[in-house]
Parts: C-alpha cells; sequence; structure tokens
C-alpha cells in the first residue's frame, strides 16, 4: 500500500494492528429502542398489505375486450406467420 504522506515529503505514518478496531461483541447487550420495534412492526405490517394488494390484482378477472384485443393481436399473427 502506497502512503499518500510519503509522497508529500511527511514521514510514513505507522499503523499498528493493536490500535485497529476489533470485532468482538460488546459483553454488554444491546436493546433495541422502541422506536426501531415500531419501524420493523410497522415495515412489517406494510409488507403484509402489499403482498395481499397483489395477489388480488394477479386473481382479477381479464377483461373480455382485453381478451378480444388478445385473439385479434393472435390471429393477425398467425396469418403473417
Amino acid at each position: 500500500m502506497v502512503d499518500r504522506n510519503a509522497k508529500r515529503g511527511r514521514p510514513p505514518r505507522k499503523r499498528y494492528a493493536e490500535t485497529a478496531i476489533e470485532n468482538v461483541p460488546s459483553p454488554i447487550p444491546r436493546t433495541p429502542s422502541v422506536a426501531l420495534d415500531e419501524a420493523r412492526l410497522r415495515q412489517q405490517a406494510i409488507g403484509v398489505r402489499l403482498r395481499q394488494m397483489f395477489d388480488d390484482v394477479v386473481n382479477e378477472d381479464v377483461p373480455d375486450e382485453f381478451l378480444d384485443i388478445l385473439r385479434r393481436a393472435d390471429s393477425r399473427t398467425a396469418e403473417k406467420g
């Protein structure tokens, strides 16, 4: 790794492994805040409702007019091909 300070005429910075941040679990258990719990519950409720709405749309009948348009387009494609 190139030290940018060396390019500027400064002495290289010393890096020690002991001063690096360690990924050690905290001895004090963290409790989630009430606001975070409420936000998660809201997100969950929104997700449930969106899935319900999606299922409703997917299960709707296709209008007859749209089916007629699709049939005409298929017949034109079959005539050409």
